[in-house]
């Protein structure tokens, strides 16, 4: 069984290629210079080549306040790439899983988000990722739409290795308090998304449609800035104060959706999976970059 895995130089396709896959299960990864997923001849090509099981799609442009100038380059990763793929997947009849992201809701609501919210992104980064999401739907019938939010991972750059440079260098952080979230663990994620997968490709009508990924709990970015301080500092880091700012205080070219929370009932519905709290998740993260808590060493003979 060979999987095809795009964008696996991320966060997500990078644990993807890490992942426990079952015997007899082969994983491809081409880079961005082998496979230019917004050319469709290239694309169709790559379909040619072998019987593809399924299609995973993690590559997106994610520089979210690049994007509200680099328009073009933004569109064509996240709303032209994903058309190609779901046309070209649905000639061959392979399942494709799309991950997309809670930057396609307006952040209004008062709590989570079910899958089936109406959207309205408020970014060219939402917008994008909200065509793409379309084009999916759209193109391909055997698909799943995976949406998640706050990816952290010990991989490329993201938001727990931001605070531990950050926190290796200043006397206090200042994070903004009042967008609320949850996080994700890459490897969590990329655990679902093998599952969805392997699902679709043995099981012709294994459920499709569009579900939502994230660690259970939800926090702020202080409060998630916090925690990786904290836990940091059991491993040895310096222990500094992390202050709480409104967004008003830290604006950025993109507007950031002041509630992300996703609800995972359709995941656990549709697929069996039920995320564990962020807070184990982002211990594994650390014990990977940083090593194992010092309360837990001392604990091992």
């Amino acid at each position: 069984m060979d999987i095809l895995i795009l964008g696996g130089g991320g966060q997500v396709g990078t644990e993807l290629q890490a992942y426990a896959w079952p015997e007899g299960v082969q994983v491809h990864a081409p880079s961005r210079d082998a496979l230019d997923i917004t050319d469709k001849s290239a694309v169709a090509r790559t379909f040619a080549e072998r019987d593809w099981a399924a299609v995973i799609n993690t590559a997106a442009y994610t520089a979210v306040d690049k994007a509200e100038s680099d328009v073009v380059a933004a569109w064509r990763l996240n709303a032209l790439a994903p058309a190609i793929l779901a046309v070209e997947t649905a000639r061959k009849n392979i399942p494709l899983v799309h991950v997309s992201t809670d930057y396609v809701f307006d952040g209004s609501a008062s709590g989570p988000y079910e899958p089936d919210a109406p959207i309205g992104p408020t970014s060219v980064y939402g917008a994008s990722k909200a065509a793409g999401e379309m084009a999916v739907r759209t193109g391909n019938p055997r698909h799943a739409i995976v949406r998640t939010a706050w990816v952290v991972s010990p991989h490329r750059g993201n938001f727990v290795k931001t605070m531990l440079r950050l926190a290796a260098e200043r006397d206090t952080l200042t994070v903004v308090n009042d967008q609320h979230g949850c996080p994700t663990s890459a490897a969590d994620l990329a655990g679902a998304l093998a599952t969805i997968a392997l699902r679709l490709a043995g099981d012709e009508a294994a459920p499709t449609g569009t579900v939502h990924c994230v660690n259970a709990g939800t926090t702020t970015w202080h409060g998630f800035a916090e925690a990786i301080v904290a836990a940091n500092a059991r491993r040895g880091g310096r222990a500094i104060p992390v202050e709480g700012i409104p967004t008003s205080a830290y604006p950025t070219p993109a507007r950031r959706p002041a509630n992300s929370q996703l609800s995972t009932a359709s995941l656990t519905a549709a697929y069996g999976l039920t995320p564990r709290p962020w807070q184990e998740a982002l211990e594994d993260i650390l014990d990977r970059l940083v090593g194992p808590s010092r309360d837990i060493a001392k604990a091992i003979p």
